[in-house]
């Protein structure tokens, strides 16, 4: 499963944790303006914004996890099983499959605004990149500075729902997930005032009493309202330093741990990299699970107006340093 979010100060931050029990090579990726995206069932994208983020290389082509285009827009792909559908192809409509939806997206559009528009005629086709890679059952997070959506692709067709808290997980769909906030109005950062009795006198014997009552356990929807909390509740200096450590400790909030969540027998699912993106300067860092050293990769070094991809290997080996 899988955690995405946004975050403000000076800048605008978008990233997420992929949580999996296996890796498919991965690597930051950087597509130039005029790397030519071909479409199944739609005119290809021969020029287009560029775009860094998290992909697999297959056959030559981005398979983004998440990305954001140099105009600032991002969106990532988050798992959404047994409630993802993806429906035949629609005559009249814009028949996109869901792995060129981002690049789709990025490649064309510079605002959430522009992107509502765009999907009142999408449809999301049920057509997999290859045998080796089969679709998966997704919904999106796209947002930039000012505004979020989330999109999911059900039985009963395409669903966009603004997203004020600019966080997504995985099931249950996402109204419900909004819903259920409702359970924990109750929760703040300060401490507790006492409504239980008047004849009773409480002892606030610890900092964070608050929030009793806040989800810890790794399940998406837990997740999505522990990261809600943390995320509105969080609290950073403006340099790029202090933003981007703030945001990491956003997504470390739900992160993964491996032993705690068992797929099956020795297998655990866990948080393979986390990534926070400043989308004003397209400067992407992630961290693996093994390396907790945050790794930068600016898009603005690459030649943006070639035609090939450049990516960059994720550097899992734990890097420490020695003070003595």
């Amino acid at each position: 499963m899988c955690t995405g979010a946004n975050y403000t100060t000076r800048d605008h931050y978008f990233g997420r944790n992929l949580d999996l029990e296996f890796s498919y090579n991965e690597t930051v990726t950087v597509t130039p303006r005029n790397f030519p995206f071909a479409f199944r069932r739609s005119e290809s994208l021969v020029t287009h914004h560029a775009m860094i983020g998290m992909a697999t290389i297959a056959d030559g082509y981005p398979l983004y996890y998440d990305a954001t285009n140099e105009q600032g827009l991002s969106m990532a792909g988050l798992n959404f099983p047994g409630n993802a559908v993806y429906h035949p192809e629609a005559p009249g409509r814009t028949n996109i499959t869901p792995f060129e939806f981002i690049p789709w997206i990025l490649g064309q559009f510079e605002t959430v605004g522009e992107v509502k528009s765009a999907l009142e005629t999408m449809n999301l086709v049920d057509i997999s990149f290859n045998e080796t890679f089969p679709l998966s059952p997704l919904h999106w997070i796209i947002s930039d500075r000012t505004e979020s959506i989330t999109v999911e692709s059900v039985a009963e067709g395409l669903r966009v729902y603004d997203n004020p808290v600019g966080v997504l997980t995985n099931n249950p769909p996402f109204d419900m997930q909004m819903f259920n906030l409702n359970n924990f109005m109750h929760l703040s950062k300060h401490p507790p005032e006492t409504h239980f009795s008047d004849e009773l006198e409480f002892d606030v014997y610890s900092r964070g009493m608050g929030a009793i009552g806040l989800p810890g356990d790794l399940s998406s929807a837990s997740r999505f309202v522990k990261a809600a909390f943390t995320k509105l509740n969080s609290v950073s200096g403006e340099t790029e330093s202090e933003s981007i450590s703030q945001f990491f400790q956003i997504l470390g909030s739900v992160a993964q741990q491996r032993g705690c969540v068992e797929v099956s027998p020795d297998e655990f699912e866990i948080t393979i990299y986390s990534s926070c993106c400043n989308t004003d300067t397209g400067v992407y860092y992630y961290t693996t699970y093994e390396n907790s050293r945050i790794t930068a990769v600016d898009m603005h070094r690459e030649d943006l107006d070639g035609r090939a991809l450049i990516d960059y290997p994720l550097i899992h080996e734990q890097q420490i340093l020695r003070q003595n």
